[in-house]
């Protein structure tokens, strides 16, 4: 089924922070229909799994990644995209370098809320090697990052897109 609606989140390796963003968002918007979600890497090998920790705390949810594979983000991606949500404005800057011409895609994961004792826009951190808690620390953030995205695509798609 095609969606109308197209979110990419980018982090480093696509084996943490955004497939489990990937996982949380689809999970969220599951009754809807309307949405297609991906995740990539700014310096992603293809073909990695998700990390364990990441995979045990969506376990913990009910949630499952069945055949993920991490990939690279690629030209391809952001055309199909129609919203591209970096987790760390290091991220956000990356994919400005390395791909200017869809920078209006471009938004940082926390942009439209904020974090306790973090702010608004602030990066959500890379949990890989510091064990269970980090990663449940990264999917509260998502817990509250996600609904504000889903507000905001609901809110701007028509603008987004005036086909």
């Amino acid at each position: 089924m095609s969606a109308s609606k197209s979110v990419l989140f980018v982090c480093t390796g696509n084996t943490c922070r955004s497939p489990m963003a990937e996982a949380l968002f689809r999970a969220a918007v599951k009754e809807r229909g309307d949405f297609e979600v991906r995740s990539a890497g700014v310096a992603a090998y293809p073909g990695d799994s998700a990390n364990p920790e990441t995979l045990r705390f969506l376990q913990s949810r009910g949630i499952g990644l069945d055949g993920f594979a991490s990939k690279p983000v690629s030209e391809e991606l952001l055309e199909q995209a129609t919203h591209v949500f970096a987790m760390t404005s290091g991220h956000l800057h990356a994919l400005e370098s390395m791909f200017p011409e869809f920078s209006d895609k471009f938004f940082l994961t926390c942009e439209f809320v904020e974090i306790p004792g973090r702010g608004v826009a602030s990066d959500l951190p890379d949990p890989i090697g510091m064990g269970r808690k980090a990663y449940e620390e990264v999917g509260k953030t998502l817990d509250l990052a996600i609904p504000s995205i889903i507000a905001f695509i609901d809110q701007t798609w028509q603008a987004a897109d005036p086909d």
